[in-house]
Order: structure tokens, then sequence, then C-alpha cells
């Protein structure tokens, strides 16, 4: 028996289990696989998502064994800057999966997750207390299952939700390879009608290609040879940067597609497992963890009953829309590299190049991207405002509760509401009396009159959208 079973053991389903411990919720993940993996596609960690590991203190460790890009370029001229983003972050993060996923497992275990591998689930049966999980042929009761498992997720198969969609590209290549030339730009990407390729720095020696040839299409299973890698990289970017040696050789195909829902009834789902984009951007496992950092706080108030069970609605209400944003945005991104002819591409560069020059275009494509500037309806993301005590406000965000921004003394107001809401005064007296959700989004914003009942309905009653 487990209070929550996490089905999938990648960043998703991590950075739940290790929230879910820390609010003292029984967890338990379980995992086909065997001993972590370091073979793994997702390279880059995005601005939103390093703030969200910031309020787990993960974020400084990760971004010291990563290589930092401020500006992208997509297509010849057509660059995407970074650098501007309201953000202590204010760049993509190249460094491996891995990396991500040890910090938040170690993170998980400390807090009393439990993480069982070699665990194989098959299949699930719910009732109105609880769901029943099969796995390894016997039986394991919990009162919530998160299915994080991923493109080919048995929860979502067993619950008989479809996953429509397409596939978009097929027969990527994907290598991490070692260089004797380094690309002049940190970020090395172009695309030329029949081929595109990617070239970017992990920051220890290491660099990450992928590469697509529309003239060489081969099945999933057929193996990578560096000759191909090569000679893409060779067509796109003018050159293969002396490529010397792979650590590791890979194909596989590229889908695009969503689940129509994220709950059903006591089963959630989250990350690949509820949608899958084309690898532009770097979308994926980002999209994943902001998943999970959404319905980490309201998956732990509703087992701890300070919130209702109509909380968890809203998961897939904030959290739908924005993956079929990022499912447009990247595949865009896709569309527009597989542009065939000259003139075609000459126009997607030009005009492109023209686009991004406008600041409030330029903005959005940066916010879009980095994820900064996904808000939720009223709850727009919480800037990271200095405190009075010396901290900042996503600091003071990692135990995983409210926090007042109170620019004037309001203890008095939190009565009853301690175990839940933190006051942090900020540095700045002019900034209005604001209530901050877990996740960093503001729950409530407003005056100091009649403010021990807005925060009674934003914590208790309807924690959300009060603003």
């Amino acid at each position: 028996m487990t209070t929550v079973a996490i089905v999938g053991a990648g960043p998703t389903g991590l950075l739940l289990a290790g929230d879910l411990a820390r609010a003292g919720v029984d967890v338990t993940v379980f995992e086909r696989r065997g001993a972590e993996s370091n073979l793994t596609r997702a390279f880059g960690v995005h601005a939103r998502t390093l703030e969200h590991l910031d309020a787990r203190g993960l974020a400084d460790e990760i971004v010291a064994g990563g290589a930092p890009v401020r500006r992208l370029r997509l297509f010849d001229s057509v660059r995407i800057d970074l650098s501007t983003l309201p953000s202590r972050f204010p760049y993509l993060l190249i460094t491996p999966q891995y990396n991500v996923e040890r910090a938040l497992e170690r993170r998980a275990l400390a807090a009393g997750a439990r993480i069982v591998r070699n665990a194989a689930v098959t299949g699930l049966r719910q009732d109105a207390t609880g769901v029943d999980l099969t796995v390894d042929g016997g039986t394991v009761r919990a009162e919530y299952v998160v299915g994080a498992d991923g493109v080919h997720s048995t929860v979502r198969q067993a619950l008989g939700l479809p996953f429509p969609g397409k596939s978009v590209l097929s027969s990527i290549m994907l290598a991490d390879v070692r260089l004797t030339e380094s690309p002049g730009d940190v970020l090395a990407v172009n695309a030329v009608g029949d081929a595109f390729a990617f070239v970017a720095p992990f920051g220890d020696g290491w660099f990450r290609v992928f590469a697509w040839d529309r003239r060489h299409q081969r099945p999933d299973t057929d193996p990578v040879t560096l000759d191909e890698i090569r000679d893409v990289t060779r067509r796109v970017l003018g050159t293969d940067f002396g490529l010397t040696e792979a650590r590791w050789l890979s194909r596989f195909h590229s889908d695009e597609r969503q689940s129509p829902r994220y709950r059903v009834g006591r089963v959630l789902l989250a990350g690949d497992a509820a949608h899958v984009h084309s690898p532009a951007g770097g979308q994926g496992m980002n999209t994943g963890l902001q998943d999970a950092a959404n319905l980490a706080w309201k998956l732990a108030a509703v087992v701890r009953g300070t919130a209702p069970d109509g909380l968890l609605d809203t998961y897939e209400a904030e959290r739908h829309p924005v993956g079929k944003l990022v499912l447009r945005s990247s595949g865009a991104i896709i569309r527009m590299a597989m542009v065939r002819s000259r003139l075609g591409r000459l126009v997607r560069n030009r005009l492109g190049a023209l686009a991004l020059r406008l600041p409030p275009i330029a903005h959005k494509a940066a916010g879009t991207i980095s994820g900064i500037g996904i808000d939720y309806p009223g709850a727009p993301r919480a800037g990271d405002v200095a405190l009075a005590d010396g901290r900042r406000l996503y600091e003071a965000l990692r135990d995983g509760s409210f926090v007042l921004l109170a620019p004037e003394p309001a203890a008095p107001a939190l009565a009853g509401l301690e175990a839940q809401v933190r006051l942090a005064p900020p540095t700045d007296p002019s900034l209005p009396w604001t209530l901050v959700r877990p996740d960093g989004h503001v729950a409530w914003r407003g005056g100091r009159d009649g403010l021990g009942a807005a925060l009674e309905r934003a914590v208790r009653k309807n924690p959300l959208h009060v603003v």
C-alpha cells in the first residue's frame, strides 16, 4: 500500500516524487528499467525549468555542470535572444538529461520517496477509494496514481485514452561525439531543405548532435555510423568539426501527439505519457518537469485534506493548453527546417530575421521557447523578487508552501494558515500584497483590506484564479 504511486522514474516522475515526499506524502515510484542509463535524448534545460529547479535548491548544481547558451541560431540569420529574459537564468543550459535525473533522484530519496526498479506495471483498476496497480504480477494499492511512463505509457493505455497525432520525422540520428574543432557558435544549427543538423556542447568535452537526411531514411532499428553523421554535418554546417569518436549513436522517429485528458478519476498523466513533441526547441523534458511542478503541490494538498479533490482538475485545465502550445511551436520550427526549395528557405530566413528584430515578436518567441512567457489564466508567473531577509522568492519557495509577499506586518492574517503560508516581506515596499503558489505562480494579489478572508479562499477553499 502506498498513498501515491508514480509509474516512471524519468525526470518528470522524480521531480513529482521529491515534491510529494517533501510534503510528507507516502510515495513509491515504479520503474521498469534497472540501473539508470547515461544515454538520453534530452539535452537542454530552459529558463522556466531552471526556476522550478531553483525552487528545489538544485539549479546551481545543475548549472555548474552545463554550458549556457544565450542566443539560439535557428536558420542562418534567424536568431532568438534569450539574454534579455526576466529571469535569473537568461539562457538555455546544455546538459545531459541524466545530470538532471541524478539530482532529482538524490533529492527524492533524501525526502523519503521509494524508487523500485525492475518493476513492470502492466495494468490498473480504480474504484471510488483508490487504484490497484498490477506490478510484476502482484497488486499494489494506492490512493492516486500518476503515469509518467513515457510515450508508450502503460498507464495511459490502461485508461483506454487515445494518443492522437502523427509522426513528423523518421530516421533522426542522434549521437554524443568528440570534436577536434569546437563550433564557432556555442549552438550550431542549420537546415538546407534535404537535411538539418544541430551541434551543442555539454561542457565536458562531449557534444550532442542531431542530424536528419531526407535522402537516407532508415528504420529506427538500423545502426547509425559516424560517416552518416559526418556527411550530414558537412552538407548542412559546412564542416564536421573534426568528429573523431562517439559514445552513443541512435536513430529514432519524432511524433507529435497529445492525450485528450490528463486526469481520469484517481489517475493522472504527466510528461511524455501525456504529450510528445518534435525535438526542435528542446521542449520535451522541460514540459514534463513543468507538468510535475504544477501537479505536485495540488496532489499533496488533496491527499493531506487541505484542498478539495476538484483542485486536481485544474492540473489538466492549466497544463493541457501548454502541451498544445508546445506542439504548435516545436512543430512550426521543424516544418520550417524541412522547407525544400531554395526560394522557400530564402523567404524563411529573411522574414524570420526581420520579424525577430521587432521587440514584441522577439520577446514573445523567447518567452515561449524558454517557458518564461507561459502564464495560466488568472495565475501569472511570479518574478524572483528580492526579500528583506536577503533571500529571493524562489529560495523562500523551497519548503513547498505558499509564500505571501507582505510589504507590511501581516502575521494575524495568517491565523490558522501558518502551516501552509510563509511570510516573506519584499525589499521593495511598493509591491502589492501577493500570494505565490508553491509552483511560482500568483494565486492572489490585492490590498491589505480583507487579507485574511482572501488568503482563506486562496489557500483552502479555491486555491486558484482568485487574483
